[in-house]
């Protein structure tokens, strides 16, 4: 659009230059040739008698070598009312009574007006570069007495004009090139401002930021688009849910900087392992989703995990450290495990899940029981919360008997958990998934708490065994932990003592 603008622009230069440089040449051919046959009028006695046919005087013939000699007329024609030459004057050369009919000279009679008609002349006949050929009626005591035909030189007018009015075109350009540049300009930073905006808003709608790879949103339209196709396929497809192993070690240790360097080349790893026709997409933090077409049976997926993990586990270079990544990898398989988008995800989220309980950096497949499984965890999870809130834990008290003597020297504080039917939740069950909570702490110091208050009101002869978690020491403050717990329930230190596991030390 910019280059049609300029072409106009110029266009509408050399145009207005010339109309402008053509008019004022008639302008100036109209009025020389008047002036011209108003001298001739004035000054030639016999014009009228030469208009009939009659030579010239002498003083007339003087008058037109003047003329001619003054170089702006290089020649003249007389015309009778009728339109017939009488006289051509060129170049020093008269002729007379040559009664050749001209149109103009006529039409220039019956309208009163002068005709002007701006020629560029030929070298080779002696013409001017650029001359004008004006046809005018002279009127002696108000009746035409002839009409004179000038052929005035404007070559040297031309080429004034021309350039006064190119510089003035020029300059009228220039003012208005600015004042419409520079707008049209910023108009067009910003219009490919905007649509590099719009491009940049409608690649994020459908993909991560950070590794370029889909989101959740394009996932589930390519997945539920390979559904659609799926029932007229003889093969099935594969959906791979994957989650880095202790990656929150990795945002804790080198900061969430470098997480993202950690993910980038992860995700360039999972591009190059995926076939045309696959999806692999990124739902935030260190989740990724690989969708494999094509699939034709259960090692065939398997064996796709396999080059996933193989890939994700290359060493690379983190800041400088030697770094190696291990994913879990929980797979389910369509129609088998699910037909649509939401259920699929699910069920590959669940053997994930499973994957990482069994230990991680290894691959899972959907179980029907991983549903009836992870119920029981999400409904275990919720009676630890509440019993953290409300406290709502218990402390059975386990006899310490001193063998050699026979008698008895304390007590060991065990924690119970009961289940709304009243049962006992065993420690090995609900210990881990309180330490995957995060919750283990607070636990911990309520155990120290209510051990230390009730082995107050023993004798001071019994002491009270606590066992502590390695989430208590990875915290840091043990020893105001305990410090507090013997504060509060005003217990003397050697009563209380600590078990640590074998793992723990």
């Amino acid at each position: 659009m910019l280059v049609a603008a300029l072409c106009l622009l110029v266009g509408g230069i050399w145009m207005g230059t010339k109309i402008t440089t053509d008019y004022l040449l008639y302008k100036d051919a109209t009025s020389t040739a008047r002036n011209w046959a108003d001298l001739l009028a004035q000054t030639v006695t016999d014009l009228e008698q030469i208009a009939a046919g009659e030579r010239p005087t002498r003083a007339s013939m003087t008058l037109f070598e003047w003329a001619q000699k003054a170089g702006q007329v290089f020649r003249y024609e007389i015309y009778n009312r009728e339109g017939y030459s009488q006289l051509v004057s060129d170049h020093g050369v008269t002729q007379v009574n040559l009664s050749v009919f001209n149109t103009e000279a006529v039409s220039a009679l019956a309208t009163n007006q002068p005709i002007v008609d701006l020629k560029a002349g030929t070298l080779a006949e002696g013409q001017p570069k650029f001359y004008a050929q004006a046809y005018l009626p002279v009127i002696v005591d108000g009746r035409p007495v002839a009409i004179v035909a000038a052929y005035v030189d404007e070559t040297e007018k031309h080429d004034l004009f021309y350039r006064t009015s190119l510089i003035a075109a020029l300059s009228l350009c220039a003012g208005a090139a600015l004042s419409f540049g520079l707008p049209a300009v910023a108009w067009y930073r910003r219009t490919k401002e905007k649509q590099q905006a719009d491009r940049r808003i409608r690649f994020l709608a459908h993909h991560d930021a950070l590794t370029g790879l889909a989101n959740r949103a394009q996932l589930i339209e390519s997945l539920e688009a390979a559904l659609a196709i799926l029932p007229v396929r003889s093969d099935g497809l594969a959906v791979h849910f994957l989650d880095l192993d202790r990656f929150k070690q990795v945002n804790d240790s080198l900061g969430h900087d470098g997480g993202d360097f950690l993910l980038k080349p992860i995700a360039a790893r999972l591009r190059a392992v995926i076939r045309s026709g696959d999806v692999v997409a990124r739902l935030g933090g260190d989740a990724f989703v690989v969708v494999q077409t094509g699939v034709g049976s259960r090692d065939q997926a398997d064996d796709f995990a396999c080059r996933i993990i193989a890939a994700v586990t290359m060493p690379m270079t983190l800041k400088n450290r030697a770094f190696i990544a291990t994913v879990s990898i929980g797979v389910a398989l369509a129609p088998a495990d699910g037909t649509d988008s939401e259920r699929l995800l699910k069920s590959a989220d669940l053997a994930l899940y499973k994957a990482k309980a069994d230990g991680r950096n290894c691959v899972r497949f959907f179980l029907a029981e991983m549903d009836t499984e992870l119920q029981a965890r999400f409904e275990l999870e919720r009676i630890i919360r509440d019993a953290v809130l409300h406290d709502g834990f218990e402390l059975h008290y386990q006899p310490l008997f001193e063998i050699s003597e026979r008698r008895l020297i304390g007590y060991e504080a065990l924690i119970r958990l009961r289940a709304e039917n009243g049962t006992l939740i065993p420690p090995l069950v609900f210990i881990p998934v309180a330490e995957d909570l995060q919750l283990i702490y607070k636990i911990g110091a309520w155990v120290l708490r209510e051990a230390c208050c009730t082995a107050a009101v023993w004798p001071e002869e019994f002491t009270v065994a606590v066992n502590l978690s390695p989430a208590q020491f990875l915290a840091g403050n043990v020893s105001n932990i305990v410090a507090d717990a013997l504060k509060v329930a005003g217990l003397a230190a050697h009563r209380l003592e600590l078990e640590i596991t074998e793992t723990l030390l």
